[in-house]
């Protein structure tokens, strides 16, 4: 009896272990499969007096179809965002456009009526990210608001109404309903000799579309300046001796992203760096 029962009880263990070996395979199977996670910064709307945490379509659409990537919406809630779980979960982390602009007070200065509106929820959210996103190494995009996120969160300033500048162009949306006209291409950036932008791209100048007031004032010593506008307006960064890939841009190239090859090579080279860090490259 004794035999028989060690014999059932070394079948069943069999059984048992075949059974986790076969869901272990499974899983790697599928993470094999998977798309990189991405995560793509929210902000907070107000529809019929309720508040929203909101992404545009554009922004999640050009992470699937473009940067091959599956998007995560992250909640604009700050420190109950649990931004360390978020890091350690995320192959990337896009921070998106928005209509509000970085609190002045993020960066040293007083608040004022040029500056608003504000998105105080999604400052607290993702100013600290970004630092921890770099810290870990986690591929980063910043885009329009993003961008400017990027450069308060590593200490440096910005511009209020860029338009208002001696000597500066006029930025802001082009005042016309239809969206292919508001971003259309609106005027040439020169691309740094030498720099992350022009070796991803090929060129030394391309033509991008313009909807923003605010822009880059003091640059951070962390971020070397990959573009510029021709009345001198930073439009792309990277971030200097970073652990993976940190670009970050003024303009918009999630818009119909699939329609411009420049926006394609960026996107691809987003999405590339985030399945190699998930281990799907």
């Amino acid at each position: 009896m004794r035999e028989l029962y060690d014999s059932h009880t070394i079948h069943i263990r069999f059984q048992y272990i075949s059974w986790r070996l076969r869901g272990v395979a499974a899983a790697l199977s599928f993470r094999a499969m998977s798309k990189p996670l991405i995560g793509v910064t929210a902000c907070i709307r107000t529809l019929d007096g309720l508040p929203f945490h909101a992404v545009q379509d554009k922004y999640l659409r050009a992470v699937i179809e473009a940067a091959g990537g599956m998007p995560l919406a992250i909640p604009a809630f700050g420190a109950k965002s649990e931004p360390d779980r978020l890091i350690a979960m995320l192959d990337g982390l896009m921070l998106t456009g928005s209509p509000s602009n970085v609190h002045p007070r993020h960066y040293e200065a007083s608040a004022h009526a040029a500056a608003e509106p504000y998105d105080e929820a999604r400052d607290e959210t993702t100013l600290p990210l970004i630092n921890m996103a770099l810290d870990a190494g986690l591929p980063l995009l910043a885009i329009c608001r993003g961008f400017q996120e990027l450069n308060v969160a590593l200490g440096g300033t910005l511009h209020a109404e860029v338009h208002e500048l001696p000597g500066r162009h006029d930025h802001r949306r082009p005042q016309d309903p239809d969206l292919d006209v508001q971003y259309g291409p609106q005027h040439a950036i020169g691309l740094t000799p030498g720099g992350a932008f022009e070796a991803l791209f090929g060129a030394s100048e391309i033509t991008v579309n313009s909807l923003h007031n605010q822009a880059l004032d003091r640059v951070a010593e962390r971020l070397n300046i990959e573009a510029v506008a021709a009345d001198g307006t930073p439009e792309a960064v990277s971030v200097k001796n970073a652990a993976g890939f940190a670009l970050g841009v003024q303009w918009h190239p999630e818009y119909k992203v699939l329609e411009d090859p420049y926006s394609v090579k960026l996107f691809k080279a987003f999405g590339d760096a985030a399945r190699a860090r998930s281990g799907r490259a």
